[in-house]
């Protein structure tokens, strides 16, 4: 039997106030004076001095603001390539993150297409990179997601939602500043922590579960209900615990997969623009079929922050509309069969998946 040999980000440094350190950890990866380093910040921070005033900037290096109001995509990606190609004398230094897990996803996905050619579309999938990607560096300014320590870059294609997912992805540097979401809104901060919990609710109940998978999720799991069910820590502790949570997390996914929610909100993302935190709550709410007990303990969640979730998303959709979802739902085959076995295709049927679409 041959095991797979994971890549792991190689330096992360955490603690409150380690932003500060982001010029000492990038002076000696500076290649030239002409070789930029290139922020990748999310413009929920532009005009906030409290974080831009202490991006350590010099020579050529620059600030890109990035939208998150939609998911990232593939042509998001290829224009800040091209861009960048175009206005620098050099290649970059390195691509810096700075954000939730769609900048991350950015900053991973560029620093990839940099050294590598064609479309980021081209390498949507299982290990299609060929080339290492340029020194990157991932700072999230939210937790849950995992993005700071996976091995992919989930980005939306012209046909489906899938990861760059290859050994080159990873960061090579992850800075854990807990500090830096301390401002994130509630119900933002409720549906990205959930992705954390989903992840280890579908981690740890699937059938690639392994100890590697398990040891992670549980730490994250135990973290995750400090975080949401407990009323004594204070926003510091709560804040930290959340930024381990979803490294752990992300950790357990390497060895495992995720499971029936994620495989069914890549499709309201692909379709309907839903972002990913919010469409993994709006999916899991309805699979108590799968997920009995995950699926209890997230409604206790829900309703302790008084969380309200959209209804009716899929009300208006066409029969084609419901096709095309069903169609990049079951094309994620790891996906189910970590969840329900090889012989999930006789538990979930496009009828099935159709009847659940169409109560959210």
């Amino acid at each position: 039997m041959s095991y797979k040999n994971f890549p792991m980000v190689p330096r992360v440094i955490f603690g409150r106030g380690s932003f500060n350190q982001l010029s000492e950890i990038l002076a000696p990866k500076r290649l030239s004076i002409h070789a930029p380093f290139i922020f990748l910040v999310d413009d929920v921070f532009k005009g906030n001095a409290w974080l831009t005033s202490r991006i350590p900037l010099s020579y050529e290096d620059k600030i890109v603001f990035v939208s998150t109001i939609k998911e990232p995509t593939t042509i998001q990606v290829d224009d800040l390539v091209e861009d960048i190609i175009l206005t620098t004398k050099a290649l970059p230094s390195g691509i810096i993150g700075i954000g939730g897990g769609s900048v991350l996803d950015l900053a991973k996905a560029v620093s990839i297409m940099l050294t590598n050619e064609g479309e980021a579309k081209d390498y949507q999938g299982w290990d299609l990179v060929k080339n290492e990607a340029i020194y990157h560096v991932g700072i999230p300014t939210i937790s849950g997601t995992g993005a700071e320590v996976s091995r992919t870059t989930v980005l939306i294609g012209p046909e489906k939602k899938l990861g760059i997912n290859s050994d080159f992805t990873p960061f090579d540097q992850v800075i854990l500043d807990s500090e830096l979401t301390k401002d994130v809104p509630t119900d933002q901060w409720f549906y990205t922590g959930m992705d954390c919990y989903i992840h280890c609710i579908e981690s740890l109940t699937g059938t690639y579960l392994n100890t590697f998978s398990e040891t992670y999720g549980n730490m994250a799991l135990e973290l995750c209900k400090e975080v949401f069910l407990e009323n004594n820590l204070t926003k510091t502790e709560s804040e930290e615990k959340l930024m381990m949570a979803s490294w752990h997390g992300g950790m357990s996914i390497a060895y495992s997969q995720v499971g029936v929610a994620h495989a069914m909100s890549y499709a309201l993302a692909f379709l309907l623009g839903v972002k990913h935190g919010i469409g993994n709550c709006i999916v899991f709410d309805h699979l108590e079929e799968f997920y009995p007990e995950g699926v209890t303990l997230f409604k206790a969640m829900k309703q302790q922050h008084n969380i309200t979730l959209p209804q009716g998303i899929c009300a208006n959709l066409s029969d084609a509309d419901f096709d095309k979802m069903i169609s990049i739902t079951l094309n994620l085959v790891p996906l189910w069969e970590n969840a329900l076995g090889k012989n999930w295709k006789t538990i979930i049927t496009p009828k099935k998946l159709k009847e659940l679409y169409q109560k959210m």
